[in-house]
């Protein structure tokens, strides 16, 4: 369950060196926008060394690469080799330029005898969110984020929560009917230092239905964390649930009271999506 991913530049050592200590989910080496054209190249080579300090406690690490053609397969390749688990591919713009990453890389991960990198695609422009549903059905992709300030950029908006619902709401769901992760708050998470605003916002995303989202200060990964984990409450709920649904198939019930909520099918199936996510267990 990845519910925080905490941005890290893939230029700075001194970051990096400590990003396994922030409690984190997953860490995104970043090769792209956090990183000088200078030192790009640097950053891509050192990637072996940094896979593993950020990897150290346990989080699934990521490296976002460059979204030039020049630099996204030789990032791509890099983050292979030196074990990250998998890609977030900036400006993606249809599925058959994944496809095509995908392909370069099978011969790299056999040559290495591991597994196949997962990829998360950051859509940041309106044609390709208008074509999510077919870029989430592409090889690999495993979630769908919206890129806040891009997309505002390339629709001339100014990124307010008001202008980036829509979007993030759209993709979203695209991402839900195929089944994938979803990852992003309904606001851009540029100003990490409103933690009120920061707080609202991710409880308001769970609560819409989104995994996790991402953040570019460690002070928001425990926001994140709280925000996007069930309470012990819903989880005393949710058990409660299951048991009482065991107890209403064997009288034959298919809709009951539990605590005086009506339950039915839908509210038994959130109710083990629940403790499922949480590695709870249920009847």
């Amino acid at each position: 369950m990845i519910r925080s991913l905490l941005y890290v530049p893939a230029s700075e050592p001194r970051f990096i060196e400590k990003a396994h200590t922030r409690g984190a989910d997953a860490v995104i080496l970043d090769l792209e926008d956090a990183v000088a054209p200078s030192r790009k190249a640097a950053a891509r080579d050192a990637l072996a060394d940094s896979v593993a300090q950020a990897s150290r406690s346990g989080a699934t690490v990521y490296v976002r690469i460059n979204a030039e053609p020049e630099l996204r397969f030789l990032d791509a390749e890099a983050a292979c080799r030196a074990g990250a688990a998998g890609l977030l591919v900036p400006k993606t713009g249809s599925a058959a330029e994944l496809a095509e990453l995908a392909g370069r890389l099978d011969p790299v991960e056999r040559e290495l005898g591991r597994p196949a990198m997962e990829f998360v695609a950051l859509i940041e422009d309106p044609a390709a969110l208008l074509d999510a549903r077919a870029i989430a059905a592409a090889p690999r992709v495993v979630a769908l984020a919206l890129g806040s300030e891009d997309f505002a950029t390339a629709t001339g908006a100014v990124p307010t929560p008001e202008t980036l619902r829509l979007p993030k709401l759209l993709l979203h769901y695209a991402a839900k009917a195929a089944g994938l992760r979803s990852y992003g708050l309904l606001r851009s998470v540029a100003d990490y230092r409103d933690v009120e605003a920061m707080t609202a916002s991710a409880r308001e995303a769970r609560a819409f239905g989104f995994d996790g989202a991402s953040c570019i200060h460690p002070a928001v990964v425990p926001i994140l964390n709280q925000a996007f984990a069930p309470t012990e409450e819903e989880l005393a709920w949710a058990r409660k649930v299951v048991e009482a649904d065991a107890a209403a198939q064997r009288d034959g019930k298919g809709a009951y009271l539990v605590d005086g909520r009506f339950v039915d099918a839908p509210v038994v199936e959130r109710a083990r999506r629940m403790l499922a996510a949480s590695g709870g267990s249920f009847l």
